[in-house]
């Protein structure tokens, strides 16, 4: 065999990666990466929540928009365009880290995600359903409280019609993404063009330009902040997340960059409109859970359509509906595979590292999360039925932040790979690489301390923090949920890694720029 050039990087894989690649089938193609991640980017689980923060909540919007989302959707127009493996995330944290830490990030970076379905998605789903449609009514379950069997059935059932469409070959499943894309793009489109309609028949709030500024209301600019960017950060996230199959893009080099700046410029229109539109017509004592978006709409279709409102409001809420399922569906598409990736490479478990050989997916990871979600929806009910309900409140909270951690590892691979495999080519360079870096791993710093040490900011300012009245529980109760959620993450990650010792001593070296599963190999015991 020829000496390999030294002008070309390597990367030590596995056997077992290089059998599974294989299984890929090339589906994604420039507009479905858009609508990808359009799907991915823009929720509405967060809109009434996010709202409640009142006018102030524009300014921190345009201040993410430029000292996040902007460096954050250059950073991954780079990654995803040069380090196009299957599994981003989990494949730049190798590179960076290794195998061990990076089997970790996958682990936080998946976990979040079937624990958000089974919990605030198919509840917000299945209480905008019983409002507006059928009441979700029938006979109670005794060991899960007060929970009603229509109720339950409606919540498995969204559970597992995400985990179907992740589990579905992507060149069909990819059109339920696509069309929550577009679903959501004309929900909160049409909401935003109905709220402009009854704001020249009314006029608005109230609002003045000083409500906009951070500290010149009654209430401090500072605690808002601390509320509002965390939750923002959580819905900012998203880019990288149609690299997760990225060796099922048709052109990555070409098509990630083009489908993260588009994206990013319809996050912020699609985020900015209907939370104006939330604001001009619910004052925020007002503006909770699901009735934040549907309770605007109630408020102004019925001015503004007369007759046909209730027809109307109705649609708008399926609408809504959708795009819950279809959010949690395509994070399931990508995060799952982000999992099963790096159980092939012997990062975790092999077991789950299999791609089923027709659909060209990693179905054993998809089952896996469809249990976890079933498992943890019937964990929450039993909660909420008696007297622990603000100890799930507090899992729940921790546990989908820890997507926040994970972009603390993911981020500064920017930066190292940048260093370390400066000979990859590259179809798009970052301007200012170590900036953009610097700037989104701050706020991800921040977001991850808000959210699992809150308070502590706070109090550090002067300000006084209940935590007994904020979320029902102790500061003490707070973080041994905090450590222990943590640890549980880390000891499955470690579990992970060492099921994966066998599957590591078979190696494989292929040169990073080759973008694919059909490349050279040299393999090995």
């Amino acid at each position: 065999m020829a000496a390999p050039d030294a002008s070309v990087d390597f990367e030590t894989t596995t056997a077992l990666a290089l059998e599974e690649k294989s299984k890929l089938k090339k589906s994604l193609r420039r507009i479905d990466t858009l609508l990808f991640t359009i799907c991915a980017m823009v929720g509405v689980d967060t809109l009434g929540q996010v709202s409640s923060f009142g006018a102030q909540t524009f300014f921190w919007v345009a201040v993410l928009s430029v000292f996040f989302l902007l460096p954050y959707a250059f950073v991954m127009s780079e990654l995803g365009s040069t380090f196009t493996q299957e599994g981003g995330p989990y494949e730049w944290m190798k590179l960076a880290y290794g195998r061990a830490t990076a089997g970790f990030g996958a682990v936080l970076y998946w976990i979040t995600n079937p624990l958000w379905v089974g919990g605030t998605l198919c509840f917000l789903a299945s209480a905008a359903f019983s409002q507006y449609f059928i009441r979700l009514g029938g006979p109670e379950i005794g060991f899960l409280g007060h929970t009603p069997i229509f109720d339950l059935l409606f919540k498995l059932a969204f559970i597992w019609f995400s985990i179907g469409v992740a589990i579905a070959a992507l060149d069909r499943g990819k059109w339920i993404p696509n069309f929550g894309a577009f679903c959501r793009a004309f929900v909160l489109l049409f909401f935003s063009l109905t709220v402009l309609i009854y704001a020249f028949k009314h006029g608005i709030n109230g609002f003045g330009f000083k409500d906009f500024i951070p500290g010149a209301t009654s209430v401090s600019g500072t605690l808002i902040f601390l509320g509002v960017v965390p939750l923002l950060l959580f819905n900012y996230v998203g880019f990288e997340l149609a690299n997760g199959a990225a060796e099922e893009m048709v052109d990555p080099q070409k098509d990630v960059p083009k489908s993260v700046i588009r994206s990013a410029i319809a996050t912020v229109i699609l985020y900015s409109l209907p939370i104006f539109g939330i604001l001009v017509v619910l004052p925020s004592s007002k503006i909770k859970g699901i009735d934040g978006f549907v309770g605007a709409v109630n408020a102004v279709f019925g001015d503004v359509y007369g007759g046909a409102a209730d027809t109307l409001v109705k649609f708008m809420v399926f609408g809504f509906i959708v795009s819950l399922m279809t959010s949690g569906a395509v994070w399931m598409i990508g995060s799952d595979r982000v999992l099963a990736v790096a159980s092939y490479d012997g990062a975790w478990a092999p077991w789950f590292g299999v791609f089923n050989g027709r659909l060209g997916t990693p179905v054993r990871v998809n089952v896996m999360s469809g249990v976890l979600s079933t498992a943890f929806l019937l964990f929450a009910l039993n909660l909420l039925s008696g007297s622990n309900a603000s100890s799930f409140a507090v899992v729940l909270a921790l546990t989908t932040s820890t997507t926040l951690l994970s972009y603390v590892m993911i981020f500064p691979t920017g930066v190292l790979l940048r260093r370390r495999h400066g000979h990859v080519p590259r179809a798009y360079r970052t301007p200012m690489m170590g900036l953009c870096v610097t700037l989104c791993t701050a706020w991800m710093v921040l977001g991850s301390w808000a959210a699992f040490v809150p308070g502590t900011i706070e109090r550090a300012l002067g300000f006084s923090y209940d935590y007994n009245d904020i979320w029902g529980v102790s500061f003490a109760r707070f973080e041994a949920f905090s450590v222990g959620i943590i640890a549980v993450i880390a000891g499955l990650s470690a579990a992970g890694y060492i099921l994966g010792a066998p599957v590591r001593a078979r190696t494989a070296t292929v040169p990073l720029e080759a973008h694919g599963a059909t490349v050279p190999a040299t393999a090995g015991d």
